[in-house]
């Protein structure tokens, strides 16, 4: 069965960080290649759920004040218009709306680490938004649509294992040490998530320290519900890349 990826995705300049591209490309080189890839990012959210475009799928540079290289990346990937039917029959069969945004290209919580992990860009891809910031709720969603992984689906949790930019900028990270802040969380997330308490998970926002510096808005962490859901793990999952990047923690895990 295909396994479930949450990974931090990393702003564009992450294509410029020789160990974190590695990172992600050795993982991808691990696994065996997937027939189709969905994602859900934590840059879109739109409810009902919402399937991006399934025919040319263009890339959406939804962030501000780089230098223009950056917006003159590419990632040419198929679109993935058979996925997008077996999204749509397994979420109707449950009552759960789907609409289209046929327009709708592939963000960078998508892309930047798509390039870097399948740099050919000939796997097909479906974006899909995340409907609601509710952890049982994206949870139930991964469950949904974990019968694709039968099929050679990877599903990717694409946000940011911590998240608070403007704290990061109030840090003097010049000596490489991460704010208490997000080491705390990091830690705590990892531990959790080695011992499998789902429970401690979904209620993260009472259970963990420091979460509402780590995540003062949860669109980043939230990702990791539906790939908890999608997953048959029972809330456990491998770290493959840890570490922090200008402060913030870019664990990443797979699940089983």
């Amino acid at each position: 069965m295909t396994p479930v990826l949450y990974l931090s995705h990393g702003a564009p300049p992450l294509a410029d960080d020789a160990t974190w591209t590695r990172q992600l490309a050795g993982w991808s080189a691990d696994l065996e290649k997937p027939k189709a890839i969905l994602v859900v990012s934590a840059h879109w959210e739109e409810a009902p759920l919402t399937l991006g475009a399934t025919t040319t799928v263009p890339l959406v540079y939804d962030f501000w004040g780089f230098p223009d290289r950056y917006y003159q990346v590419e990632y040419a990937a198929p679109g993935a218009p058979a996925l997008a039917d077996k999204v749509r029959k397994l979420l109707r069969s449950s009552q759960t709306p789907v609409h289209d945004a046929p327009d709708r290209g592939l963000d960078h919580g998508a892309y930047v680490p798509l390039v870097e992990m399948y740099p050919d860009a000939d796997i097909p891809v479906l974006q899909v938004s995340m409907p609601s910031l509710d952890p049982r709720e994206l949870f139930d969603l991964g469950r949904k649509l974990a019968p694709l992984r039968d099929e050679g689906v990877l599903i990717i949790g694409s946000g940011f294992f911590t998240h608070n930019l403007s704290a990061m900028r109030e840090t003097d990270g010049t000596d490489g040490t991460p704010p208490s802040w997000s080491s705390e969380f990091d830690h705590w997330g990892a531990e959790t998530l080695r011992e499998g308490d789902l429970d401690a998970l979904l209620d993260f926002q009472h259970k963990a320290p420091a979460a509402a510096i780590a995540h003062p808005r949860i669109e980043h962490f939230a990702p990791l519900f539906v790939s908890l859901g999608a997953s048959s793990s029972e809330g456990k999952g491998e770290t493959v890349i840890d570490g922090y990047w200008h402060g913030l923690a870019k664990r990443s895990l797979q699940f089983g």
